[in-house]
């Protein structure tokens, strides 16, 4: 069954990879370049998944990361951060935010997908 995976990505790079995992998938890909768009689609929208970048201008990711694990509707999407802070204390940092899992970039294509499918398929079991 086809789920919404949204990435929150400033890198079109990096966007148009998670779009061809995700088109592999069989998933649809929501996609916001910051913040703020973001939030406006959260309004509207609410993912299956969440692939958070965390180094973004304006709101970057561990304070999104915050606001949406704050909103009672959103908390219970998974959140993966995806980001190149790969340094001491920095997945430590991503998790204490409220994110639910910590993916380095470069992103590692097989990582990611096993990811997805494990966050989607425990989604799919507290149904």
């Amino acid at each position: 069954m086809s789920k919404k995976i949204l990435c929150i990505e400033d890198n079109n790079t990096n966007l148009i990879l998670v779009s061809r995992i995700v088109d592999a998938e069989g998933h649809e890909l929501l996609s916001a370049e910051n913040g703020l768009v973001a939030l406006e689609l959260l309004a509207q929208e609410t993912p299956d998944l969440i692939l958070l970048d965390i180094n973004m201008p304006g709101i970057n990711g561990l304070e999104l990361a915050g606001r949406i694990k704050n909103d009672e509707r959103l908390r219970s999407i998974p959140l993966i951060a995806t980001t190149a802070n790969v340094l001491v204390g920095d997945r430590e940092r991503c998790l204490e935010a409220g994110c639910d899992d910590y993916l380095p970039k470069p992103l590692d294509i097989r990582k990611l997908r096993e990811m997805m499918r494990h966050y989607l398929a425990k989604a799919e079991a507290q149904v």
